[in-house]
């Protein structure tokens, strides 16, 4: 696989970690009209160590900040080590909806707020499986920029790659955000 997604490296960590399995988009500068497009449904998490601050996250995810800037790779070096699957997508138009899955991610209320605000009103949520590869890639980072994808210098192997969360665990989310987004879905 060679695409990658652009990700806060803490909220990589998160993902990688199983604390948390899923994604939030608004769109950016690099994206058409600035709106997120689902290029790829498998990926790989491209971690970033750039705009990620204290008040953009969680309290109880500070102190795992800390030890991904403690643990980023040297300058010009991009380290890849987990892929991602997307298993849904939901386009959440009421800021209200995007606050009450707060459980089920890292990022403060007021980064929702504010992505969900910036242009036409709304977030793309999406529950993702995320995979440990067999292996650690350290790759050159020549991938600056602002744009959310980026194509990969070569092919990385997922051969016996292992999920993170179990088969119930994945369900477990997402029947959660079927449950909070989807109305049909309560009776």
């Amino acid at each position: 696989m060679k695409h990658a997604l652009k990700e806060w490296a803490v909220i990589c960590k998160e993902l990688a970690e199983g604390k948390q399995a899923l994604l939030i988009r608004k769109g950016g500068i690099g994206e058409p009209e600035a709106e997120f497009r689902l290029e790829h449904t498998r990926f790989w998490l491209f971690p970033t160590y750039g705009r990620q601050e204290d008040d953009e996250i969680r309290d109880e995810a500070v102190s795992l900040l800390r030890q991904v800037e403690a643990e980023q790779p040297p300058s010009g070096t991009v380290r890849i080590s987990h892929f991602a699957e997307v298993i849904g997508v939901y386009h959440v138009r009421d800021l209200t909806f995007a606050l009450i899955l707060a459980h089920l991610h890292y990022w403060s209320d007021e980064t929702v707020e504010n992505w969900f605000g910036r242009r036409a009103p709304g977030l793309y949520v999406m529950p993702v499986r995320v995979y440990k590869a067999r292996e650690t890639f350290n790759l050159p980072d020549a991938y600056e920029g602002r744009q959310t994808w980026v194509e990969l210098e070569r092919d990385l192997s997922t051969d016996d790659a292992r999920p993170v969360l179990s088969d119930k665990e994945m369900d477990d989310v997402h029947r959660s955000l079927d449950l909070l987004l989807s109305p049909r879905a309560i009776v």
